[in-house]
């Protein structure tokens, strides 16, 4: 962005015109200052704003005042001769110190810019530097129009929050004001470092107190020892331990300073050794009243006594020598690493006398009575933890919020369901973190895909909380959130947003303003979080606190960063799941039969159910053959994912063109046996070995002699239920798996009456890994022996009662209720190979054609006959059978011995035939030739207009 004034009607000075005037602020400004910017016009500021609140009770000696003099002192002599202004402020805004370049500044700017008290505060001052340091937590730069008040435009500005290291809380503001018109960008580096040397000297102070406590503790047990010297050694308690007991112990002891009383605790260790952690007030000579916390260890027989390592005595060192063993990070307490604000020492391995605690021969149990027993061995005992309450509070709750980092690394992310992602993170925070927390994802992330606006079509997807009577927007509610509500910025900026106070976060309030007066009442602080990863905003979750008077603060917001980041994840894994397993069921599911096709052989119903985890591989079919006759296929492709969905495909393909040459069941097998092994071969990654399994099941059921082939390739048998409802799996040879190639599959022809019904399934359906597959087929036997339900109302029983809950594989199923050609619809003739008799078939054959009313149909069966009953006699072998069906079509058949197959060719105009199936072809809506064991059938089939 430009940095001058504007010249030529654009940039900070035309945006803050437009944005005063009311008018789209779209781009040419800072998200951060547009931010700022609407907080000030909700608030009802005026940029030609003059005053500001003054304060004169600010304490002048407080620890960020000393902290900050020396620096600023420094600054004052870099910067000497120049006009820059130099202050800190408070963590309310409030201007503590004033430092300035040049001398006369103090003299002739305004008090507001010279004097301290005067409160920068976003909420009274606008958008400042001070301001809105404190109102985004980080570096920022202020320029010139870029400040919302109309009496700062000349100026600029860098401020940078200044925080305890201890706490992590922001204790105040360091401001460097200059004029708007000098710029350096090194003035980032020298306000980082003026902050970083404050720290440490809030640091320092902190430090000094602790040393205190250290030699008051150290001089008591001098004086209670009887002038017996005690020196200290580092952690040597925690050199025995295991570092899950390290920290343990690490961690009681920072509770029992937090608690800032006498207590004593047993710690049990994993190696079923127990330690006392026994805290006692001290006091240093200036008062400061902080916790002592030693270790007492029982003493036990020489196999199981606890060494400790002896050392030679070392005085009590000088400050400089002790800052060695003050703590850092408590996410070093599995290596016994002191809690922030703690000092860390162990008292060397020598017996205490007893009476420091009391006397070792008398015990005081709970109701007073006392035990005199001889005094057992002296114990053990060393140092563990010294510090001052508050500062064990802060690392009491450092530790939880690593233990809850923990656990969220653990719970968030056990599934590959979006939405139970979104409950584990409100489940994980709730109620360590927050009393109540919203999740709100966009459609289209909830759908697997990416969201192109995410602001915009946001869906409450998670309310979680200590109570169920808040009135949160409910799940499934489309949410629309102001340009100015914390949500919205939290998205745009994309950094998490804590608003301490609620009832002052303005852009929350003008949301809606009646429903946040609704949740006032309840909650008092937020943080919200954008759910980012990998590039993809996910969604908002917004975490509230109400029951706990304590507001966020900036180690929380930290938190919630890092628990939504993790979740992010999580879901966004989720998501990328999500989008697979749709794009797979998509192709699964285009790849399977979109309807059933119009016969008479059988009626069908069909379910399809993919697994939870994944889409397999799962197929089946109904495919129309010659003679009124249906194939019905099963399969199931190995494996899941979007691999088996196509190769189903290709399977299921390939199948129904084998069936539809009217190849019987063991061929058809044998031909896709031979398929997959060459897909096998082909693909490069399976090198040699084989990389795709399956298995299949074909039926061929024919209704005009109530006859069923079947043969399977590795496939659970059909379940056959007979019209008096009783229930059977026929012994069908198994065959192998498609793939193996070079063994045979067999077929096996059984008798189905009319209102058979023939059951076929994938192994979804009866395999599971918490039953038994005999006792699933006899639950399914029971299901099936209904014998009054139809096809459809069978399909959904058996899926209700017999298919797995939670199914971990694909169940594929298709249940065909059989009929039979009414036999009056049949006409058969036998005839020998004599010429002399085709004619008399064609009568016959006119004679039935009138006798079913299909005289219409007279002409074109009585051609198509005689031409194939006469190649049947020139070219092929008694005996010859010619039969009429009269289904939904007019089907002729001739059959005879021979296995010599008729081919359609063009005849030449000198040739004297060869026009005769040319001529069928153009009669009849389809032909072909079908083997049987021996010989042949040769059929036409012709239209019906009207049926």
């Amino acid at each position: 962005m430009p940095t001058g004034p504007a010249t030529d009607g654009t940039g900070p000075a035309r945006s803050r015109e437009r944005f005063l005037q009311g008018e789209p602020v779209e781009a040419g400004v800072r998200a951060s200052i547009l931010s700022s910017w609407q907080r000030c016009g909700v608030l009802g500021l005026s940029p030609d704003q003059d005053d500001l609140p003054f304060r004169d009770d600010f304490d002048p000696d407080g620890p960020i005042v000393r902290a900050a003099v020396p620096v600023l002192d420094r600054l004052q002599t870099r910067f000497a001769g120049s006009a820059m202004n130099i202050s800190v402020a408070d963590a309310n805004g409030t201007v503590l110190l004033r430092r300035f370049g040049e001398a006369s500044l103090a003299r002739v700017l305004p008090a507001i810019q010279r004097v301290p008290g005067f409160v920068f505060a976003e909420r009274v001052a606008g958008t400042n530097g001070i301001g809105l340091a404190l109102a985004e937590r980080r570096l920022i730069r202020v320029y010139g129009a870029e400040h919302f008040a109309e009496r700062s435009q000349g100026s600029a500005c860098r401020a940078l929050p200044v925080r305890d290291p201890l706490s992590g809380r922001i204790e105040g503001v360091l401001c460097f004001g200059y004029p708007r018109g000098v710029e350096n960008p090194a003035l980032d580096t020298v306000i980082r470092k003026a902050a970083e040397a404050i720290e440490r000297r809030l640091l320092g102070q902190s430090s000094a107190r602790e040393r205190a406590l250290l030699r008051a503790y150290l001089d008591a047990g001098a004086r209670t020892a009887a002038g017996l010297h005690r020196g200290i050694g580092v952690d040597e308690l925690a050199l025995e331990l295991h570092p899950r007991d390290q920290s343990v112990l690490m961690g009681t002891a920072a509770e029992l300073i937090s608690r800032g009383d006498r207590a004593a605790v047993d710690v049990h260790l994993s190696d079923g050794r127990r330690v006392t952690l026994v805290s006692r007030p001290v006091t240093t000579a200036s008062g400061v009243a902080g916790i002592a916390v030693e270790a007492v260890l029982p003493a036990l027989s020489p196999a199981m006594s606890l060494a400790v390592p002896r050392q030679a005595d070392e005085p009590l060192g000088a400050p400089a020598e002790l800052a060695g063993v003050l703590g850092g990070s408590l996410s070093g307490a599995a290596h016994a690493t002191p809690a922030p604000g703690h000092l860390s020492v162990t008292v060397s391995s020598r017996h205490l006398p007893v009476a420091e605690f009391g006397q070792g021969a008398t015990t005081t149990d709970a109701d007073g009575a006392t035990d005199h027993h001889p005094d057992p061995p002296p114990p053990e005992r060393g140092l563990v933890l010294v510090g001052e309450p508050h500062v064990g509070t802060y690392a009491l709750a450092a530790r939880r919020r690593l233990e809850l980092l923990s656990e969220a690394g653990t719970r968030i992310g056990t599934t590959l369901d979006i939405r139970r992602t979104a409950e584990e993170l409100a489940e994980t925070a709730v109620p360590r973190l927050a009393d109540f927390v919203t999740i709100d994802l966009p459609e289209a992330v909830l759908r697997g895909e990416e969201s192109a606006d995410p602001g915009s079509d946001l869906r409450r997807t998670v309310v979680h909380g200590i109570r169920d009577d808040l009135p949160f927007w409910p799940v499934g509610k489309r949410v629309d959130y102001g340009p100015t509500t914390p949500q919205l910025r939290c998205l745009t900026d994309g950094q998490a947003v804590l608003e301490p106070d609620l009832k002052a976060a303005a852009g929350w309030l003008a949301q809606d303003p009646e429903h946040t007066e609704q949740l006032l009442s309840h909650i008092h602080s937020l943080i919200t979080v954008p759910l980012v990863a990998r590039g993809v905003v996910l969604g908002i979750v917004g975490f509230y606190r109400g029951q706990d008077p304590a507001p966020f603060g900036d180690d929380d917001r930290s938190l919630a960063q890092e628990l939504a980041t993790r979740a992010a994840l999580s879901i966004d894994n989720a998501r990328r799941y999500t989008r697979e397993r749709t794009m797979a069921l998509a192709l699964q599911r285009s790849l399977l039969p979109h309807g059933m096709p119009d016969q008479d052989a059988v009626d069908v119903a069909h379910r399809y159910l993919p697994a939870e985890s994944d889409v397999g591989g799962d197929w089946y079919d109904v495919v129309p053959l010659s003679g009124t006759r249906i194939g019905l296929f099963v399969g199931d492709v190995v494996g899941h994912g979007m691999l088996s969905a196509a190769t189903m495909g290709r399977l299921r393909t390939a199948a129904r063109s084998f069936a539809e040459l009217d190849f019987p069941p063991d061929d058809v097998l044998t031909h896709l046996d031979n398929l997959v092994g060459r897909l096998d071969r082909e693909d490069p990654a399976s090198d040699g070995g084989g990389i795709i399994g399956a298995t299949c099941l074909y039926a061929i059921y024919d209704p005009t002699s109530q006859q069923c082939t079947m043969a399977r390739a590795g496939h659970p048998p059909p379940a056959v239920v007979h019209p008096d409802g009783t229930v059977s799996y026929p012994d069908l040879p198994a065959g192998p798996p498609l793939g193996l190639g070079g063994l045979p599959f067999e077929a096996t022809e059984i008798h189905l009456p009319e209102d058979s019904r023939l059951v076929l399934y994938t192994d979804g359906l009866i395999e599971d890994r918490q039953r038994d597959v005999d006792v699933v087929l006899d639950q399914l036997r029971e299901v099936l022996a209904q014998s009054d339900r139809t096809p459809e109302d069978t399909c959904q029983a058996v899926l209700d009662t017999v298919a797995p809950a939670h199914p971990c594989d694909d169940i594929a199923l298709l249940v065909a209720r059989t009929h039979a050609l009414d036999p009056g619809r049949i006409a058969t003739w036998d005839l020998p190979a004599d010429p002399a008799l085709v004619s008399e078939i064609r009568a016959s054959a006119v004679r039935q054609l009138a006798d079913w009313g299909l005289d219409e149909a007279a002409f074109a069966a009585e051609l198509m006959l005689s031409e194939l009953v006469t190649n049947a006699i020139r070219h092929g072998a008694g005996p010859i059978r010619v039969r009429l069906l009269h289904g939904r079509t007019l089907i002729c058949e001739v059959s005879d011995a021979s296995n010599t197959a008729p081919h359609l060719r063009r005849a030449a105009g000198t040739d004297e035939g060869g026009r005769g199936l040319f001529l069928v072809a153009q009669l009849s809506r389809s032909w072909g030739t079908r083997y049987l064991p021996q010989g042949k059938v040769i059929w036409a089939e012709c239209g019906l207009a009207g049926v």
